[in-house]
């Protein structure tokens, strides 16, 4: 039985994710990713092979990312955005059978299961600018530099709760759910 393309979409960001995070060899994550995701061989063959295509255009799909976000830098985008967003621009650009309203949807959703609020619009618009560079059409700096100021601010409250819980942890604040 064939996989929902949801599942297969969900399990190459994780697989993209983990190898991000390279801190596994391929048939670690291959393993862990098809036992944590109940994946058939045969769907997990499918996922590694698109990871492997993503990562052949990897350096063509970053560049293409840092372009059109120039008013946040590359490397401050957070591991998961940019997962999502190099899954999203390989559908958009080199996956002609997928429709660029799927690819927008299918991103959204991965963010919205995995990130931040701000995610989404953060990853909306350059996924849209994207298309726009391909277009030719002119980019919207202004909405993007909001955008991108509104995702620093989200990353700055994140990193204020990742602090204040590794506080709470030290001085034995925290209680665990099953007590």
């Amino acid at each position: 039985m064939a996989a929902a393309p949801q599942k297969i979409r969900e399990a190459t960001f994780q697989m993209l994710y983990s190898f991000d995070l390279g801190n596994n060899t391929e048939d670690a994550i291959v393993e862990l990713i098809s036992k944590e995701l109940t994946l058939p061989k045969s769907v997990a063959k499918t996922v590694k092979e698109r990871v492997k295509a993503i990562l052949t255009h990897l350096k063509e799909i970053d560049a293409l990312i840092a372009k059109v976000c120039h008013s946040y830098e590359f490397e401050r985008i957070h591991t998961v955005e940019r997962n999502i967003l190099r899954l999203g621009i390989y559908e958009l650009l080199y996956d002609p059978s997928i429709p660029e309203k799927v690819v927008f949807a299918e991103c959204m959703r991965l963010a919205t299961k995995f990130s931040a609020e701000e995610a989404g619009a953060f990853i909306h618009a350059i996924l849209d600018a994207v298309v726009k560079t391909r277009a030719g059409e002119p980019l919207n700096d202004k909405k993007l530099k909001e955008i991108a100021k509104a995702a620093e601010k989200s990353e700055r409250e994140i990193q204020h709760v990742i602090e204040a819980l590794g506080d709470n942890k030290s001085s034995g604040n925290l209680k665990k759910s099953d007590e």
